[in-house]
């Protein structure tokens, strides 16, 4: 294994866009729960005329569910996301829209199904925009989600409210909308290289806000040690899954 300072800078190099985690292929593993998100959006999207995704990210998921509905919008909250999922997702006739608030810019009951994979949740905007008998489909991180890393760090929690399946669940039928299927897990998410949880916290920025790898270099080099003499690093992750449908 390459020295903690050669990891740490390589990590620090590489170019993050969109939604992509292949660097870290052969470097962390885990984290999937065990259902799949990507076959159920597609057997929904068979049966959707109209399709919503919310914080689509670069577009990465959204273009390998294609064909696609006629009409089709991808919001995205994250600015610099924008370009790189309307490169991807605008040959496929996919509109993608700006969203930096949680109201979604999406003309009431306009829409037969949202998908929403690791995005913001807002119950009741859900709700506005599906059409009656319209479906959610979405995947959400829980609180819990890798509460390991913040406490090798020493860094504050990333979650200091509670976002798990009965949260989500409780909104969403306060809302109006049907839930037919809850599901929820604690997958282990394992780094096989410090440089590997570098890129992870640079990737997912929310997870240790106002992470640098110096700031947190005592921890980072803790972590390494761990990894040196154990062979990895493992954390928790925290995933649930929840499908509703408006009355």
């Amino acid at each position: 294994m390459a020295s903690f300072d050669e990891l740490v800078a390589e990590a620090s190099g590489v170019p993050i866009e969109g939604w992509d985690f292949a660097w870290l292929t052969g470097r962390a593993s885990g984290s999937d729960p065990s259902w799949s998100y990507p076959g159920r959006a597609l057997a929904l999207i068979r049966e959707a005329g109209r399709l919503l995704d919310v914080d689509t990210g670069g577009g990465e998921l959204l273009a390998s569910l294609a064909p696609l509905p006629a009409r089709a919008i991808a919001v995205e909250g994250w600015e610099p996301n924008v370009a790189v999922a309307r490169d991807r997702l605008a040959p496929l006739g996919v509109d993608v829209r700006f969203a930096p608030s949680p109201a979604l810019p999406v003309e009431d009951g306009s829409v037969d199904l949202v998908l929403n994979r690791h995005g913001r949740l807002d119950a009741r905007e859900v709700a506005r925009v599906l059409s009656p008998g319209g479906v959610l489909l979405t995947q959400q991180v829980g609180s819990d989600d890798c509460a390991g890393i913040n406490e090798a760090l020493g860094a504050p929690p990333a979650h200091p409210a509670t976002w798990n399946a009965d949260e989500a669940a409780g909104a969403l039928s306060a809302a109006g909308l049907t839930v037919s299927d809850v599901r929820e897990e604690w997958p282990s998410f394992v780094f096989h290289d410090i440089g590997a949880l570098v890129y992870q916290l640079r990737a997912v920025p929310w997870q240790v806000p106002g992470f640098t790898p110096a700031k947190y270099d005592a921890g980072l080099r803790r972590i390494d040690r761990r990894i040196r003499e154990s062979g990895e690093f493992r954390v928790r992750s925290h995933r649930f899954l929840i499908e509703a449908r408006r009355r």
